[in-house]
């Protein structure tokens, strides 16, 4: 009863938030913040365990009757979704003000709401026909807030590019669901288990779940949307939104059966994404689009832990793959919190400067030490470290596809380089965090803007905060998340429920503790050590050059361009060079641009392919009678020479 009053209560706030989001910001603020408590507190009053929770109405929708659930794998999910919607609707009271966006500030708040309810009701329909309504419903919400700034071209592409994927993704969608319902006689959706002749309706979900979760190559809308988005926007799509992919994938590969090789290709797309991801990352200078190509590459993190989850159950439910989803799933909610927590971050960066663009930032953290700290904490989250929570759940998966090499499981040869390419991906992660705070935070200001850059703003800091409190928390305390994650796992997979902790993670949060400990005391040493010995500024030594300028340092592009030479099979760049010439020269120039090597050199030639053949094929309506009549004989005259040589043979 509880949990049903918690829902009626969110779904009620969130409802009354689209209706005050036009005209009375503060109340929308207060229901919104309502609504998303109150989702919380229902994810938390399911997460202890079973029964779940569940509900059928006595009034048809479709044709069909309302039915929501609520268990452990999708409360793990309401609640990520609860404090980052929560988190993003304050930050976003900061950073897209009336005062500023008078046109669009109203109907984002709206839209705001509209995208939290929407996705809530993702999480608790489990009906086919309503999950695809709920389905679409977020993806049109999703639109309209990336495109909130529209009198820009660019945020007007990459929100069209958005709904066209979304929408392809769709299509699948909408053939899975209805060959299930045809299948099994019903549209309700529930444990399917043994019903092996279902088994094949995994491809159509993993390509539709596969979009808007950004799987490479399936993510080529995401780069575009989440660096136009407004900043608070590009959080919840990149923390939360994304995860809706997931979450499908996760849950109709727990429900249905899948087909035998449904491991081999999720581990393995997992590994391309999150090689691939930042390797992109990496070659980026705009920031913003630098976080989405990470997004990418975590997405690929936690299909690694999925991938081998599904290798264990479909080869005699080994143990070791209990671990690799839990890792999964935490990562789900690690990587929504860090990478919410670096595109708040982002913001507060792009709302002092004016620009996405790191070659023309610098020395930031002088002017926004609280941003620079977050993004810093932000950062080695990102990268896997200890003692933060990004370090926890990649461990975890590690330690499961260590145990099947060690177990010598007849399928260790392909986890073997999986975890070769996820260790390869975090280096390059450091590598990109590395070279974003230091071209961001570090350094002299290259531009005024950034000479002239303020810190943000307490409605913008407050939401950094929290993030970054939920990063510390689960790196250095993840038995307290562990029961919520073994809760998923064993409705994921009933032949892995198990409350009791692993002893490793006991071991790591221990570890994970003195080393924070440690690291807080050295601050505060050295904190105290500056202060009372006084701190003296002077220029960099510059090997005796009289005159340094900020041209002097390094560029975004010679930061990383050894590794981005790596990966030019793919990344393809375009080079724009001007070399100088003559003793005294003038100037000179290199430019080096990335292209979205998908979009631009496969699926853009391929369309423009399609619609020559189009264009062609549309010739041959012209409106002559004698041409239509010489159509249909031809085509007579080819079926009869078929059939002649189908008799003959």
């Amino acid at each position: 009863m509880t949990t049903a009053l918690l829902l009626v209560l969110a779904l009620v706030a969130l409802a009354a938030g689209i209706a005050t989001g036009a005209r009375h910001p503060r109340t929308w603020l207060v229901l919104t913040l309502t609504g998303s408590a109150a989702a919380l507190g229902a994810a938390l009053s399911v997460m202890p365990g079973p029964p779940d929770w569940e509900w059928r109405s006595g009034f048809l929708i479709g044709g069909e009757a309302l039915h929501l659930r609520l268990d452990g794998l999708s409360a793990l999910f309401l609640a990520l979704l609860s404090v980052v919607g929560g988190a993003g609707a304050v930050y976003a009271r900061g950073y897209w003000p009336d005062a500023l966006y008078p046109a669009s500030a109203s109907r984002g708040r709206a839209w705001w709401s509209a995208l939290l309810l929407s996705m809530g009701l993702v999480l608790l329909v489990s009906n086919g026909l309503h999950f695809l309504i709920a389905w679409e419903m977020f993806t049109v919400c999703a639109y309209f807030l990336i495109t909130l700034d529209r009198t820009r071209r660019e945020v007007r592409v990459a929100g069209w590019l958005y709904l066209a994927a979304s929408h392809a993704g769709t299509v699948c969608l909408f053939a899975f669901f209805t060959t299930l319902a045809a299948r099994t006689g019903s549209w309700d959706l529930g444990p399917l288990r043994e019903h092996a002749g279902l088994a094949p309706l995994f491809w159509l979900a993993l390509a539709g779940f596969g979009v808007k979760a950004g799987v490479f190559p399936l993510h080529i809308w995401l780069p575009s949307a989440h660096a136009n988005a407004p900043s608070h926007v590009s959080a919840i799509m990149s923390g939360v939104a994304i995860k809706m992919g997931v979450y499908g994938m996760l849950r109709f590969s727990g429900w249905l059966p899948v087909p035998a090789a449904a491991g081999w290709v999720v581990i393995g797309l997992g590994a391309a994404s999150a090689l691939l991801g930042i390797a992109f990352a990496l070659a980026q200078n705009d920031f913003k689009r630098l976080l989405a190509y990470c997004s990418v590459e975590n997405i690929g993190v936690i299909l690694i832990g999925l991938g081998g989850a599904l290798l264990a159950r479909s080869h005699g439910n080994a143990p070791w793959g209990r671990l690799a989803l839990a890792g999964a799933l935490l990562h789900v909610w690690n990587h929504g919190a860090f990478k919410s927590l670096l595109f708040f971050c982002a913001g507060s960066v792009l709302h002092a400067t004016g620009t996405r663009e790191m070659s023309r930032l610098g020395g930031l953290w002088r002017v926004m030490p609280w941003t620079a700290g977050w993004f810093a904490l932000g950062a080695v989250a990102v990268a896997g470290l200890p003692p933060l929570n990004g370090f926890v759940s990649e461990w975890m998966i590690y330690l499961g596809l260590i145990d099947a090499v060690a177990n010598n499981d007849p399928f260790a040869w392909a986890v073997m380089p999986a975890v070769i390419m996820l260790a390869m991906a975090g280096a390059l992660a450091l590598a990109g965090f590395a070279k974003a705070g230091a071209m961001i935070f570090l350094g002299a200001p290259r531009t005024r803007p950034a000479a002239e850059a303020h810190e943000c703003g307490a409605l913008m800091r407050g939401p950094m905060l929290v993030l970054a409190a939920v990063c510390v928390a689960i790196g250095v305390a993840p038995v307290l998340f562990w029961p919520a994650v073994a809760r998923a796992v064993g409705d994921w997979h009933p032949g892995w429920a198990s409350a009791a902790t692993p002893a490793p993670l006991l071991t790591l949060g221990m570890a994970h503790l003195g080393l924070a400990v440690l690291i807080a005391a050295a601050g505060v040493w050295m904190w105290c050590k500056v202060r009372g010995n006084g701190l003296r500024r002077g220029l960099t030594w510059d090997c005796g050059y009289a005159a340094p300028s900020a041209r002097m340092q390094y560029s975004s592009g010679s930061f990383a361009g050894l590794a981005a030479g790596w990966f030019s099979w793919i990344l393809r760049p375009t080079r724009r060079i001007r070399r100088p010439r003559g003793h005294f020269p003038a100037g000179a120039i290199l430019l080096e641009r990335t292209p979205e090597t998908m979009l631009e050199h496969v699926l853009m030639p391929a369309g423009a392919g399609v619609m020559r053949v189009s264009t062609a094929v549309r010739r041959l309506q012209h409106g002559r009678l004698s041409a239509y009549i010489l159509y249909v004989a031809a085509g007579l005259a080819a079926l009869g020479i078929l059939v002649l040589i189908e008799s003959v043979t």
